[in-house]
């Protein structure tokens, strides 16, 4: 375990020197939901690729409907319906009007679209409120149809290429892509794209302690909430999580369990045992690894089970004390033979869940090459019925509810690593920086948001 003492700046910088952005694949649109591009995307035909309309109505001439009211309407004759995804549509020529669906091209002749509610909806009556049904009522396709309102040329018609053209730049590489870039990927033809995946990561849990939610609950144990938060954290970081839930105070079973992990990993989190006890098993298991060559207990590196490779910092896993409050020890390091990066986490709660957003979701976020990987972070006045004390040379994180339209963030709960109640019902961290020991009422406050 290292001496020195390092400040959280320090530490995130270490990680994301070692981290580099996943190879870029090519994936099926179905799949590349939260990733980022890693090309620019060109339109191939213009969106809409024909002139079409934007209403349920009648095509027309705008010279027959010219002039037309409710006491003098125009009277045309229906040649037809267009439907979207039709055959050819009927052309409109002088006195003529076509049925006209929703997204179905415009016709030829045809300047416009009258919507139905301007017409009598073929009935013979007043006003239609819609159209009559194609199936049930065919004569509607023909006849005539009065119209009530005149209309403009190109009135509710989505003209071709008033989206997007060809050739156009339709995402740039960088972006991530959502659902309304999913959309217009789909929209313009493409069925797969280039970007970097989203990240595998396999978190577990130490302790022999630990019981999984919906088991009896002995003498002296407790639930493993960890493996689930960091679960669901890693994923709304956008990543693929696999929990493996809690591995008991035994550093061969964990080196065994880590090396499993490793096929399906990009990245491994450890929650546990890493402070300075007695049981602390992730610390026993990852310290030396990379330092037991010649014991022949190790693999080809030397390593315990084949684990260990280098780190920014060297060879195998450190274990690290910070200048913060909570996660006070941290670990990192790259395992494997492919330099899957590690993190080790405290096991309170709190300064696990803490500990994540400082450190692991901005690894997440640059192995899936993300343009920002950082929580955005506002400044607040403090809302508190007395001063907030921290301890001297510690970057604290307290947990805190940030109001935007008063501009203010409130502490919630007390200072303890282990209170996860209070945890959940924090939206924001409230930062007390390392040469602040007291935080008065009213302060200026920096404020990471979490949602």
């Amino acid at each position: 375990m290292s001496s020195t003492i390092w400040s959280v700046d320090d530490h995130l910088e270490d990680i994301l020197a070692a981290i580099r952005p996943l190879d870029p694949i090519e994936l099926h649109l179905a799949d590349a939901q939260g990733c980022v591009l890693v090309e620019d995307v060109t339109v191939p035909v213009a969106l809409p690729p024909f002139d079409n309309s934007s209403m349920d109505g009648y095509a027309v001439r705008v010279a027959d409907v010219q002039g037309a009211t409710e006491e003098f309407p125009a009277v045309l004759t229906v040649v037809g319906d267009i439907a979207a995804g039709g055959a050819e549509p009927p052309a409109v020529g002088p006195g003529e009007a076509a049925r006209i669906m929703t997204g179905a091209p415009l016709p030829p002749g045809a300047e416009a679209v009258v919507p139905v509610e301007w017409t009598d909806g073929g009935t013979g009556g007043g006003a239609a409120t819609a159209m009559l049904p194609a199936g049930s009522e065919p004569a509607a396709a023909g006849g005539e149809v009065r119209i009530h309102r005149p209309a403009a040329a190109g009135a509710h018609v989505r003209e071709r290429g008033s989206d997007v053209g060809a050739g156009d730049l339709a995402l740039a590489r960088g972006t991530v892509l959502g659902p309304p870039q999913i959309g217009l990927l789909a929209a313009i033809g493409r069925g797969a794209v280039r970007v970097r995946p989203r990240p595998r990561v396999v978190v577990l849990s130490t302790g022999s302690e630990l019981v999984q939610p919906g088991e009896a609950l002995g003498e002296g144990r407790i639930y493993d909430s960890n493996s689930f938060a960091l679960a669901a954290a890693a994923r709304d970081a956008g990543a693929i999580a696999y929990r493996v839930g809690a591995v008991t105070d035994d550093a061969a079973i964990l080196r065994a369990t880590i090396e499993d992990q490793l096929v399906r990993a990009d990245l491994v989190v450890t929650t546990g045992g890493v402070s300075v006890g007695a049981y602390d098993v992730v610390k026993e298991a990852l310290s030396d690894v990379g330092e037991t060559e010649g014991d022949g207990a190790g693999g080809e590196d030397g390593s315990p089970s084949g684990l260990g490779t280098g780190s920014g910092s060297g060879s195998g896993v450190d274990f690290r004390t910070l200048a913060m409050q909570p996660g006070k020890p941290q670990g990192f390091g790259t395992i494997g033979p492919d330099h899957t990066p590690l993190l080790a986490l405290p096991g309170n709660p709190v300064s696990s869940y803490v500990s994540f957003e400082l450190f692991v979701r901005p690894a997440i976020r640059t192995l899936m090459g993300m343009p920002d990987v950082h929580r955005p972070r506002v400044r607040a006045r403090l809302k508190a019925d007395a001063p907030l004390r921290s301890p001297e040379r510690r970057r604290q994180f307290l947990r805190g509810t940030y109001d935007p339209d008063a501009g203010a963030v409130t502490p919630v709960g007390g200072t303890g690593s282990h209170l996860v109640a209070a945890l959940a019902h924090a939206d924001c961290l409230i930062v007390v920086p390392e040469a602040d020991t007291s935080l008065e009422p009213g302060a200026d406050v920096e404020v990471v948001l979490l949602g």
